[in-house]
């Protein structure tokens, strides 16, 4: 899977927003918000061709402590979320 291209990560506050660059792109009927986990996450994704969820499992334990299957459950939450926001093509 990857990113669908288009959107830049925008810190406001405490929370992170994923904004449309592109009209076609916008969705008036939702606002994209990331935790400070998912943004990390999508900072180091976003330019890549293709990544999996054992991309996002390698990123979630090399960056906090926390035990490989709570970052496998993070990662495909996170996946998820994603896929529902329409944030990833395959």
């Amino acid at each position: 899977m990857k990113v669908i291209p288009g959107f830049a990560l925008r810190k406001l506050g405490n929370e992170y927003l994923l904004i449309a660059e592109s009209v076609e792109l916008v969705n008036f009927n939702a606002m994209i918000t990331l935790n400070e986990s998912a943004a990390y996450l999508w900072r180091n994704v976003a330019d890549k061709d293709q990544f999996d969820e054992d991309t996002l499992v390698d990123l979630l334990l090399a960056e906090y402590e926390v035990s490989p299957e709570v970052a496998r459950k993070d990662a495909a939450a996170t996946i998820a979320s994603w896929r529902e926001a329409r944030l990833l093509q395959d």
